[in-house]
């Protein structure tokens, strides 16, 4: 189950809440009975290995980073799949 952090937009008292996601937001303060909103916080993804790139996601014109060059010189094997053999006749 998720943990949600709150804060009291009254006396800014925060806490953490362990709620399932069908569980209602918590409305109420604890302590001064004011309303509570939820904290939103960053999510610390990275993607890591071949294939992610800084400029994958963009169009237009411009050139690709470096690193999209040197990982294309690490790679020694090809990414076109192998043709596939010609179906035998009877």
């Amino acid at each position: 189950m998720p943990t949600y952090a709150y804060a009291c937009t009254t006396c800014d008292h925060r806490f953490d809440a362990v709620q399932s996601f069908s569980d209602a937001s918590l409305t109420v303060c604890p302590e001064c009975g004011g309303s509570l909103r939820k904290q939103y916080g960053s999510i610390g993804v990275t993607f890591n290995g071949s294939g992610f790139y800084r400029t994958d996601s963009r169009s237009g014109s411009g050139t690709k980073s470096d690193a999209s060059a040197s990982s294309k010189s690490e790679s020694s094997t090809s990414t076109t799949p192998a043709p596939a053999p010609a179906p035998a006749s009877t």
